[in-house]
């Protein structure tokens, strides 16, 4: 996928806009004629707008052969489109509502059938979730914090997040969100082997409830391990 922001920001074109909806309404691929034809533009600019759709990753190409035939003769297949089966979000604060989702939906699947406590599945879970996602952070503990939504800060020797990707649950569930928010970015710390670097609990107004402290020795500008 694309940058996120910047598909649908491309929405805000007018004939884009027309293009993405005719093909989304549609429940067969469609060649750039019909599309062109259906919201009145001229080939060239719906080719140029379609494709430009599907860089995006708002749109997707198939090649097929309309009349159904195959074999010599049967011509070359069309280059059709169709809607793109990702899912595009944007929000501002970062919010990861559908991740905290399938958390919680996993967790209490597993809690129902092995009859273990949930909010420990739940905090296992999201710790092994964090070593997961540890693989793609590089053993930088501010890059691996941003990627998640947290908008890691220095703070006279700590890492302050500034924002709780599951901040409205928080709110109404502060102790089970803010115990997973710790398992997780613990789990995230122990998979890039942050060393002398470690979580804890520290909720105060206008950020996450998580604090990341350094010892003297770990301190960095990248606080990179």
């Amino acid at each position: 996928m694309a940058d996120p922001v910047a598909a649908v920001a491309a929405l805000d074109e007018p004939n884009r806009r027309r293009l993405y909806d005719f093909v989304a309404r549609q429940a067969a691929p469609i060649s750039k004629d019909e599309a062109a034809q259906a919201v009145e533009l001229p080939r060239t600019t719906a080719a140029f707008h379609l494709d430009k759709l599907v860089e995006l990753g708002l749109l997707t190409v198939v090649h097929q052969r309309r009349s159904g035939r195959g074999g010599p003769g049967a011509g070359r297949p069309a280059k059709l489109y169709r809607r793109s089966g990702e899912q595009i979000e944007v929000s501002l604060p970062d919010r990861r509502y559908e991740a905290a989702s399938h958390l919680l939906t996993d967790a209490l699947v597993e809690a129902e059938s092995t009859g273990d406590p949930v909010r420990e599945v739940l905090n296992r879970r999201a710790y092994e979730w964090g070593t997961e996602l540890a693989a793609a952070a590089h053993r930088d503990v501010t890059e691996a914090l941003a990627g998640l939504g947290f908008e890691p800060r220095e703070d006279d020797g700590s890492i302050l997040l500034g924002n709780c990707p599951f901040h409205s649950l928080a709110q109404r569930h502060t102790r089970l969100v803010c115990g997973m928010n710790l398992c997780l970015v613990s789990g995230l710390l122990d998979g890039i082997e942050a060393d002398g670097v470690t979580a804890r609990l520290d909720p105060a107004p206008e950020r996450c409830c998580v604090r990341v402290d350094q010892t003297p020795s770990s301190r960095s500008p990248s606080v990179s391990r």
